[in-house]
């Protein structure tokens, strides 16, 4: 831990000054002059910083794009689609999700409650399941075959009475997902809990978020999601547009 708090800190420093010596960035994070330079061939060895010419003086390198451009795709999908997802929590007066994928999990980034909604639930941030949960179905269905096999075969963990754990099952749900252009779940992560969820697209053909809507099961019954996925997917697809997918 020690040497991770160093290298952020050397990180830090850097982003700061500009560029700087290895006896610079020693005193900035408190060590001798020879762990500094180990740490520093470390951090260069991995495209985080690189040479300022040659006077022995190092600048961030263009690996720190790499690492905020993974993150920067997320950011973009919430602050552009924050307020198509207020318009249609406002529409369905129930709860509207972006999530993206994160590893094996699904991640909420951002969250919307209609006037009906109940739930005071805050997702945003909370990992939760691919096969269980209507935004991971959308998220794992537009994964490659080779990925999407591995998370399956990993084992689908039973929430409720209702998930579905059974590979061979989830895997035609997944074919449908290309097919309908959404996915749903009826309490199958949480009983008594309802969602439909559309994919978000990117410049690519991948699927970068997934725009979701839950509610009560007595309020938004499996009777009426195909319904409801109707105005999910169109607010998908005009976040998708805002995105830079060109349809």
């Amino acid at each position: 831990m020690q040497s991770v708090d160093r290298a952020i800190t050397a990180l830090e420093f850097l982003a700061r000054r500009g560029e700087a010596g290895v006896s610079e960035v020693a005193a900035a994070i408190g060590v001798h002059k020879s762990t500094a330079s180990r740490l520093l061939g470390a951090l260069q060895g991995r495209g985080l910083i690189e040479a300022a010419g040659d006077r022995g003086r190092y600048r961030l390198g263009y690996g720190i794009l790499r690492l905020a451009g993974a993150m920067g795709g997320r950011l973009d999908v919430t602050s552009q689609g924050r307020e198509i997802c207020e318009e249609l929590a406002e529409q369905l007066g129930e709860t509207v999700n972006i999530a993206v994928l994160q590893g094996d999990q699904v991640i909420n980034v951002h969250q919307a409650h209609g006037g009906g909604a109940i739930s005071v639930n805050n997702w945003v941030g909370r990992p939760t399941p691919l096969h269980a949960t209507s935004s991971g179905k959308v998220l794992l269905a537009y994964l490659s075959k080779p990925l999407q096999d591995r998370l399956i075969d990993a084992g689908l963990h039973r929430y409720t009475a209702v998930t579905v754990t059974d590979g061979r099952v989830l895997r035609r749900q997944l074919a449908q997902v290309h097919v309908d252009g959404y996915a749903i779940t009826a309490e199958e992560y949480e009983t008594g809990l309802n969602a439909v969820a559309a994919p978000v697209f990117g410049a690519g053909p991948a699927a970068i978020a997934a725009v979701s809507v839950s509610g009560p099961a007595y309020r938004l019954p499996v009777a009426q999601l195909g319904e409801t996925a109707r105005s999910v997917v169109a607010a998908a697809a005009r976040i998708s547009e805002r995105m830079g997918h060109l349809g």
